[in-house]
This record gives structure tokens, sequence and C-alpha cells, in this order.
């Protein structure tokens, strides 16, 4: 074989081995989804066969092991979608890598749930709909267990088509459908509707307004200044405190109130304790980062990007520890209702319990949340250190103001909220400046005005689509859970 033959062959295998190659990737790429649910069904068969173990093969018991199953799969939505909002802006900031904040949710939410989750969680039945109205404890259980399943239904859903939705919205309406179709539309508690519905309109708007006045208040005294270094010295300690202040405020009312009774007064007082110690320790730190640093906005999002970090760790915590609770909510109820024979004031969710929703979060996080994360953290808005502080800072100080009002809230409609706040205040700012002809970069200022109108900071999309998910939840869960709970009530047995 001659040299330019034993060329031509090396030339061969080599493309053959690079379409190979291809082949492989196409293949994994293609794959990927069926991991993820292969993973996740896993997950469902392990919870349900944990069920099992700890309760027998009974005929009611068998019910048990129904609802775990299907609040595994609750679980797994949840962190597909819920854990989305806590960590979206610090991975759309490149604060964090979509890894780093995977592990860091994981690990926050998991501690939040288990450590300081709820061990005693209102009933369901008790908030939403009368127990008197359905004395049966089977028709009790159907009830919870078509909330369960409509509930994990509709996230999955929402998930699906990239609209972050309230998960404890989600069980509010299946709670509510099945209670209507068992026992009448007098069964509601309708002041407690009501109280939900105000918060679908008062928490967005709140999250929104508190972010867009950060937001302002960070481009008027740090920004737009001329020394930004010098103004960033003075004022970013002062923002940490106060972070550090609603977060630790926020905590105490969402974590140690779990395990001790705390009101709203001391958990003020222990927020201002954290603040005042978090501004005695930035001052000086703030001084050393900042040595050497250039006067421009480029150097500002190095000094928010840590506390960034941190906010994300502590909403994921404070997450762990209220909403998962409420999530495993129906399951705890049947679990109670099929122990007990009854529906009690307060139900004690058990261990196991909150172990499948502690580990299910954080596996429907690592499966199936990067595209939500992506969606609030980039999609809705650009967001850079400063901006998704100021979200993290609202969704602390909204959960505050509205548990001193007695608003029942969602963490989801807050932070996105806050999203939309931050993105619609760019839009006038850029519009103010623009009338102005003030700080409006020279490449800007060649574009059309009709171009600039056309170029908005939010997507109008993601917005509307957002919106009439949130409209829709309570009622869509309401209504296929109706229609599971027909479905159960005619089983035999």
């Amino acid at each position: 074989m001659t040299m330019s033959e034993h060329g031509n062959s090396w030339a061969t295998l080599d493309k053959d081995l690079n379409r190979i190659s291809r082949v492989e990737s196409a293949t994994a790429y293609v794959s990927r989804p069926l991991v993820g649910m292969g993973i996740a069904l896993a997950f469902i068969v392990l919870a349900g066969l944990m069920a099992a173990m700890l309760m027998g093969t009974e005929d009611l018991n068998i019910v048990v092991v129904a609802a775990a199953v299907f609040g595994a799969y609750m679980a797994l939505n949840i962190g597909a979608n819920d854990v989305a909002n806590n960590m979206g802006p610090a991975v759309g900031a490149n604060a964090l890598t979509m890894g780093g904040a995977i592990v860091i949710a994981a690990i926050f939410e998991s501690a939040g749930a288990l450590l300081a989750g709820g061990d005693v969680v209102s009933t369901i039945s008790r908030g939403i709909i009368d127990p008197a109205g359905i004395a049966d404890p089977r028709t009790f259980v159907w009830a919870m267990m078509a909330a369960l399943i409509s509930s994990a239904l509709w996230v999955n859903l929402a998930t699906w088509i990239g609209a972050p939705v309230s998960t404890t919205h989600s069980v509010v309406g299946g709670v509510m459908g099945a209670g209507i179709v068992a026992a009448g539309l007098g069964a509601v508690n309708w002041s407690s509707m009501s109280a939900i519905a105000a918060s679908w309109v008062i928490s967005p708007l709140l999250g929104g307004l508190i972010a867009a006045a950060f937001l302002a208040l960070i481009k008027s005294r740090i920004i737009y200044r001329q020394d930004k270094i010098a103004a960033a010295r003075v004022w970013v300690p002062i923002l940490l405190g106060i972070m550090a202040g609603a977060f630790g405020t926020y905590l105490s009312l969402k974590g140690l109130s779990k395990v001790v009774k705390i009101d709203i007064g001391t958990a003020l007082l222990i927020g201002l304790a954290a603040g005042i110690i978090c501004y005695a320790a930035c001052v000086p730190l703030i001084r050393r980062q900042s040595e050497g640093m250039e006067n421009r906005n480029k150097s500002l999002k190095l000094l928010f990007g840590l506390p960034l970090v941190f906010s994300a760790a502590l909403l994921s915590f404070a997450h762990g520890a209220n909403d998962v609770a409420n999530a495993v909510g129906p399951l705890a109820a049947i679990v109670h209702a099929i122990e007990d024979g009854g529906t009690a004031a307060k139900v004690s969710i058990p261990t196991w319990v909150m172990v499948i929703g502690a580990f299910g979060i954080s596996f429907g996080l690592f499966l199936f949340g990067p595209k939500l994360i992506r969606m609030v953290g980039s999609q809705i808005t650009k967001l850079n250190p400063m901006r998704a502080y100021c979200v993290s800072l609202s969704a602390a100080i909204t959960v505050i103001v509205a548990s001193w009002l007695g608003l029942p809230v969602s963490s989801t409609h807050i932070a996105v909220g806050a999203v939309f706040g931050v993105g619609f205040f760019r839009e006038w700012d850029h519009d103010r400046r623009a009338r102005n002809g003030s700080h409006i970069p020279a490449e800007a200022k060649r574009i059309a005005p009709e171009e600039r109108r056309r170029r908005k900071l939010v997507r109008r999309s993601h917005f509307l689509t957002i919106i009439a998910a949130w409209v829709i939840t309570v009622p869509a869960a309401a209504l296929l859970s109706g229609v599971i709970f027909l479905g159960l009530s005619r089983l035999p047995g």
C-alpha cells in the first residue's frame, strides 16, 4: 500500500470516527430527558415502597401508599417549578452557575424542610373546607387524594409551558374543588378564599414596588454618581445591613417560628440586631474589597455577588421550611385520617412524609428545574447582581409585611412580581433618561425613537403567560380536582 493510500485510509477512518462521535452525542442529547424521567420514576416507586413498609399492606394502607406515590410526584414538581424563583435571579445575574444553584438549593431546601419544616400544620380541610361537611373519613381521604393529584398535575403542566405558579395555591384550589363536589358550595370557607384571591394581586404588586424602589435607590445613590466606588463604600454596607435585617426577620417568622413561638415584634428585633451586626462587619470589608477598583458599573457588580449567593440560600431554606410542609399537607392529612379516623384542627406531619418532600424537591430541581430557573433569571428581563439583589430583598420584605397584615401570600408570586418590577422600572428609567438626553450611550442615541420603543426591557409574552397561569391556577386545579374526586369516589370498597 502506497503512502497516499495510507493517508486516504486514515482520513476515511477519521471521518468515520467523527460520524460515530456525532451519533453518540446526538443519542446522549436525545436520551437525556429519558434519564431524568427514569430517575424521577425510581424516586416515586421508592416513596411508595417506603410507605408500604411503614404502613403495611392492608386495604386502607394501600391508599396511603398511593398517596405517598402522588406526594412524591408533587414534591418533584415543586422542585421543578417553585424553587426556580429563589435561584433564578442569582443565576440570571451570573452570581451562581446553574450547577452551583442546584446544589445550594437542594441542600438548603432539604435543610429547611427537615429542620424547621412544620412540625405541625393546620389541616388544609379546616382552613378551606368545613370538616363537618365531610364527616365520613373515606370521603375526606378521597378529597385529599384528589387535591394532591390535581395540584401535582397542574404544576407539572405549568412547568412544561414555562410558567412559574404557586404550588400552595394549586393545593388550595385542589382542596376547594374536591370539597365543593363532596359537600357543596356551603362547605367552602369563602373568607379564606377571598383572602387568598386578594393575595394574587397584592403580593406581586407589593414585591414589584419594593424591588423597583430599591433599584431606584441604588441607581440614584451609587450608579449615577460621579465617584461610584466612594458612593458604594457608603451605601453597600447599609444595603447589606438592610438585607441581613430583612432575612433575620424573615427566617424568624418562617423558620424559627416552627420551633419556638415568635411574634412579629420579636422577629423584627432579631432582624434589627442582625442588620446592625452585618452593617458593622461590612463597612471595613467593603472598603477593603473596593480598593483599586475601577470607577465603573462592572466593579459594583462584584460587591453584590457574594451577598446574592447568601440571599438565594436563605430564601431556599425559608421556602423549604414553609412551602414544602404546605405541599405535603394533603398526604399528611390522609395519613392522619386513616390512622386516627377523622379530621383534627392540627395534623402532625410524620418524618417520612417530610423526607419525601425534602428529597423530592431536590430531585425535581436537579432533573427538571433549569428550564424555569433560566426563564425567571434571564428571559423575563436582564438581571445583574444589583437588580437580583433588589428581587431577593423584596421577597423577604414582602413576606414580612404580609405576615404583619395577616395575608396568605405566595413566594412564587412575590419573587416573579419583583422581577417584573425591576424590569418595568428599567423601562421607565430608560425612557425618562432618553427624553432628558442624559446617561444614554452614544450607540443608543443613534437608534431611532420608534426602534427604542419597540425594544422593551420586559418580554411581554412571558408577562402575559405568567399572569394568565396565576389567574387560572385555583379554578383549574379546583375543576381538575372535582373531576378526579368523582372518579375516586366511585371506586369499590
